[in-house]
């Protein structure tokens, strides 16, 4: 990773599970342990109308984990609070921590997509921080940021610019956005989105040099 957190890394065109590690945050993929916690945040009307979800059962929620976990054009991560994630004497983070803690970790998610109805090119972000403890915190920045880093230095041959949709009302994620360098296209559309819009992406190269940079293997 180019910037100060140091984190990301998971292989989504070989669907290689890998995990990353943050200043703040652990990005692990979206697997089926993390599903019924994961529709548990979806009852809240709030988070629906934020993420501008609809209400599933809990058997369409796995369906959908299936799904987004074996699509090449879908990234989709769970981000974990590492504050929560139990360490060694020395200070590391333990890895077995991170699979069997996950349910008093997990903040929130987020993925990019590559739609083709959209631009070619195009990768559509979201984030959610669904854990009220978790918010304003800097979760949702600074997992963007590695999710978009991933993707321009280890998708360039489909990711040419970021967009994101977000419901009018949801100005927190707006002005999230705007901090990001997104800039807002057009006007609010018939489903009262505000589409914005991150390019050239060649800037993000030049954040900072991969030197903090920390893999380690998924394992369950």
């Amino acid at each position: 990773m180019l910037f100060n957190y140091g984190v990301l890394i998971v292989d989504c065109a070989t669907s290689e599970d890998k995990k990353s590690i943050g200043n703040n945050i652990v990005l692990v993929p979206y697997k089926a342990i993390h599903v019924e916690k994961y529709h548990k945040w979806m009852q809240s009307e709030e988070i629906r109308e934020l993420t501008a979800s609809d209400l599933l059962t809990l058997e369409e929620e796995y369906e959908n984990q299936q799904s987004w976990y074996e699509d090449s054009k879908k990234c989709t991560f769970i981000i974990l609070d590492k504050e929560k994630i139990k360490k060694d004497k020395d200070g590391e983070l333990l890895v077995e921590s991170i699979v069997k803690d996950y349910l008093d970790s997990m903040a929130g998610d987020v993925n990019l997509f590559w739609n083709e109805y959209e631009e070619e090119g195009s990768a559509e972000v979201e984030v959610m921080i669904a854990e009220p403890s978790c918010r304003r915190r800097g979760f949702g920045s600074e997992a963007i940021e590695i999710m978009m880093h991933y993707a321009v230095t280890n998708l360039s041959d489909i990711t040419t610019r970021f967009i994101v949709k977000i419901g009018e009302s949801n100005t927190t994620s707006i002005q999230l956005f705007k901090k990001l360098g997104f800039q807002q296209v057009g006007q609010v559309n018939v489903f009262k989105e505000i589409n914005m819009i991150f390019e050239p992406i060649d800037q993000i190269k030049s954040w900072k040099q991969p030197n903090q940079l920390k893999l380690l293997s998924w394992i369950e």
